[in-house]
Order: C-alpha cells, then structure tokens, then sequence
C-alpha cells in the first residue's frame, strides 16, 4: 500500500512537472526582430515584429506556450499595403501591435517612409490582411485598446502619450486626442499599450531610447483618459542598473503584456545580445520574462526587471516547434517565409527553377537606395554560425557579380562574389563597405563551373571561404564583426545573410543560379 501511495504521488509529481516545465532560453525569436507585440486568443498566441525596409513586413508568429515560436507568415504581403521608396535601415515599418476585439486581429503601425500610422485587418492570422486604413492621430508605434465595443488608439505625438477613440474599420477619429502621459522623464516616450485589470487602467511605455538606456515604465487610472499616475517603483523593466552591468542582455525595452489562460501573466520585449565587448550585429531581438501582477498592485517583471540568457523559471505546458531544415533546397513553389527582400522587390528577377534559385542581375547594386537590388536574404541567429551556397554564373558579361552578402544595410555589408572578367572567365574576391570606405581583397581565378561560398563566424569574425569541389575551401580573408555592428555602422535593423545578382551595365543576360543555402547556428 505504502509502495503504491509513493507511485502515485512520484506520478502525480511528474505530471505537475511535464505541465509546468521549468526554463527556457532567450531570446525566444533570434535575430533581428525588434519591438514585439503579442496578443493571446483562446489558448493561442500572436506576435507581430518591425520589420523596416524588408519586404514582405511585419512577420507574425504562433505560439502556444510563449517560449516556441513559428513564423506563419507576413502581414503585409502586397505593395499597396507596404510601399517602401526609398527606406533604409531607418524608413519603412516601426513597432506593430496585434490585437483581436473577439471578431477579428487589427495590426496596427508606423510606415515613416510613406503617410505615417494606419491599421489592417483580419479575420485569419495567416491572412489575407485588408488594405490600409489611414490614421489622423500622429506620432509612432500606435496601439489598440478594446472595450464594451469601443476602440481606443494611443500613439506618441510630441513626445507625449495621446488617446483617442476611432472606428477600426475606416480609420476615423470619433473624438478630439487627448494627452495622458508623459513618462517619467526619459527621452522618447514611445511603445504606448492600454491593459485593463482589476478596475485599474495600466498604460505601458518605453524611455531613454532603444540603446543601453531603454527601460520600461508604467503608470495607471481609474479612467482611460487618465489622470495616469506613475508606479513609485519605475521602471519596471531595463538593464541600465548596476545589476545588469555585465549582463549580455543589453537594451530591454519595448514591452508587451498577455495573460495566459492559466491567470499568469508574461512580458515581451526586445533587447540585443552584445558580442565583441560593447558591439551588436544581431538586431534586436525578442525576449520573454515572467511577471509576478497581484491583485490591485503593480506588474513585477521577473522579480527585479532584470532578465537572462537562461530563465530559470516555471513555464506554461511546453509545445516545441520542429526545427528549421539546416538546408535549403530552392525546390518549393516559394521560398519559406523567413526569406525577405530589400524594399519592393521586381518579382521578374526571381525565379526557382529545377531545385534552383535563379536570379537575374540589374545594375541595381547593393548600395542603391532609389531601387530594389536582386537580392534576398535571411537573419542571422547566432553570433556563432556557418552559411554555405553553391553558386554558378551563366550568360553573364564583364563586370556582372554575385555572391553572398553579410548585409546590415546599403552602406554596410561584406561581399564574397563571382566576377566576370573581360577574359570570359570568373574570379572570386571578397569585398567591404562600411559607409565611404571600400575594400576589396585580390581576386583569384576560378574558372567557369559552380563555386561554393560560405561565410564563418565565432562571434569575433567573420571568415569567408571558397571552394571549386565543395570539399576543400580555401579562406579570401576575414573581417572584425565589430565593424558591422550597429555601434559603428548606425541603424536599426541586423545582419541578414543574402544571396544577389548585380549588372554593370542595363541588358545583361547574366543569371545567377544558386543549387542551396545550408544555415547551420550555435
């Protein structure tokens, strides 16, 4: 008897363990995915990221643990939602947040490179998403606040918290905007989002800018339009204080609160993760925190505002995603959504054919900002990583190029490519450019057959290789990450790694066709 009372209790133990598993790993989405939203629906969840001057934008995810994430596509797909002329690393979209009012999601944000907030909706997550609707209300990184069939937007004019009330679905301002806060006094009072509990109106926000001084405040009211009053305790969130002085996790900011079904409630936000001393290449990225809310107090952010790589804390029952496939084979109708393209793209220069990628080379070159270059690219996840692709260059003329780019944004990227050259043969070189500076390593002879490229990196350096059999590389030169990183080179976005083609002069037939792409992190 006293053999079975044990059994039962070890079972009922680990029962209560494989529901609430203990720790997960941040960042929770790798890579450049800044200024997440999240918003939960029966037992699921969806989150939204910036996605800048990248096309499609605003990719959005599903979840049903908040620790495993899958991307399910993007929500704006088509260029009359997302016109992006001209944007750079500091243009196109800015801080998206997703909601769902009981009937449909709205995501609302900012396109800085075209006529400034508006929303879409729909019916389905994975969409299609409408067309634009406008809104009058200024400022950046709008958000939605639902209640008894009204919707309120805030956003950040004047560096100052305004509300007003709108009509979703036409995007029409129904009353005057309001000021309600101001923050506590950081630069940049920005990331605005309305929760409600406890008969309490909570109104989450950003300061200080999204560097090593961002941080997380709240205040709260007992009526929407306020008077707001600010937590004694701010900010609930930042790395700025001496505890996180020598954390990797630097930059928390940009928060999102959802309440789980089982009552517990979590926080998103983004930060970045620091490698070569004070210097970060990947973006910023999405992270997860726990967050103790007791009836009628204040939210606590992982018992001090402070989070780790490793979090060491109960979870909600785990459901783990499938790993991506190391490789990619070009031998699907599309390409997965985690490849994107800089600006619109000319869908004419893209096209899989025979397990290929094939890409047709413009003399819209990889610094142009006026165009869309041939060029489509994924994040970079890990500080340590190899990426491999099997190239070969056909019917091209002097001068035409391709290769594998490690690419942060027009001005900053390195270049390992194929050269044509007036011999009619190709030659590989590795090349820099990081603002007015340019640098190219001599180029060596190749000949005309398939050549592998692959770029290495153990957080310090990138490496870049070559290979004529795909067995032996042999190293063109390597390069400090420090001098792509967002504190030399400026930016908002990271590192993508990118395949292109690229014309000297307009009417080349040069096609550049790629057989793989293996990505493999650590």
């Amino acid at each position: 008897m006293r053999k079975q009372t044990l059994l039962a209790a070890l079972a009922l133990s680990l029962s209560c363990l494989a529901q609430q598993p203990l720790g997960y790993q941040n960042p929770v989405i790798a890579g450049f995915h800044p200024d997440p939203s999240v918003c939960r629906v029966g037992d699921d969840f969806y989150l939204v990221n910036s996605s800048f001057q990248y096309f499609p934008g605003v990719p959005i995810f599903h979840s049903r643990d908040l620790v495993h994430w899958q991307q399910i596509g993007h929500v704006l797909t088509r260029p009359s939602q997302l016109p992006l002329k001209n944007a750079s690393t500091g243009g196109g979209i800015y801080a998206p947040t997703i909601r769902h009012d009981g009937e449909r999601f709205y995501m609302i944000t900012t396109n800085v490179s075209d006529k400034g907030n508006f929303l879409v909706h729909a019916t389905d997550p994975r969409g299609p998403w409408s067309e634009p609707v406008w809104i009058e209300q200024g400022g950046i990184d709008p958000s939605l606040y639902f209640e008894d069939g009204k919707c309120y937007l805030v956003s950040n004019p004047d560096n100052c918290i305004h509300l007003c009330q709108i009509d979703p679905l036409t995007g029409r301002q129904l009353t005057e905007s309001r000021r309600i806060w101001t923050g506590t006094g950081g630069r940049y009072p920005e990331g605005p989002h309305i929760y409600k509990k406890d008969g309490w109106y909570y109104l989450l926000i950003s300061e200080g800018g999204t560097e090593y001084g961002h941080k997380v405040t709240i205040a709260r009211s007992r009526h929407i339009d306020g008077p707001y009053t600010g937590n004694p305790a701010n900010p609930i969130l930042t790395h700025i204080n001496m505890n996180a002085q020598s954390n990797p996790i630097q930059g928390t900011g940009h928060a999102d609160l959802v309440e789980a079904p089982d009552g517990s409630w979590w926080l998103v936000c983004l930060a970045f993760r620091t490698q070569g001393g004070t210097h970060h290449l990947l973006g910023r990225e999405t992270f997860l925190a726990p967050v103790r809310w007791d009836e009628g107090a204040w939210p606590v952010v992982n018992a001090d505002g402070t989070l780790y790589p490793q979090m060491n804390v109960p979870t909600l029952p785990q459901h783990p995603a499938a790993p991506k496939p190391a490789r990619t084979e070009f031998d699907a109708d599309t390409l997965a959504y985690d490849w994107v393209y800089v600006r619109n793209p000319h869908p004419e220069n893209y096209e899989l054919r025979k397990g290929r990628l094939v890409l047709k080379a413009t003399p819209v070159g990889l610094e142009r900002i006026d165009d869309s270059p041939t060029l489509v690219c994924r994040r970079q996840e890990h500080m340590s990583f190899s990426a491999t692709t099997s190239l070969r260059l056909r019917d091209a003329s002097t001068g035409d190029e391709a290769g594998l780019t490690v690419y942060m944004y027009e001005d900053a990227h390195s270049d390992i490519l194929l050269r044509r050259k007036a011999d009619g043969q190709n030659y590989i070189t590795l090349r820099h450019k990081m603002g007015l500076l340019t640098h190219e390593e001599p180029e060596v002879a190749v000949g005309r057959g398939d050549v592998h490229l692959r770029v290495t990196s153990e957080s310090q350096y990138y490496a870049f290789s070559y290979s004529t059999d795909g067995k032996d590389y042999h190293e063109l030169g390597k390069l400090n990450t420090r001098y792509l990183s967002t504190e030399t080179v400026g930016g908002f976005t990271g590192i993508m790694l990118g395949l292109f083609a690229t014309s000297a002069l307009p009417g080349s037939e040069a096609r550049a066709e790629y057989d793989f792409f293996d990505y493999e992190g650590e």
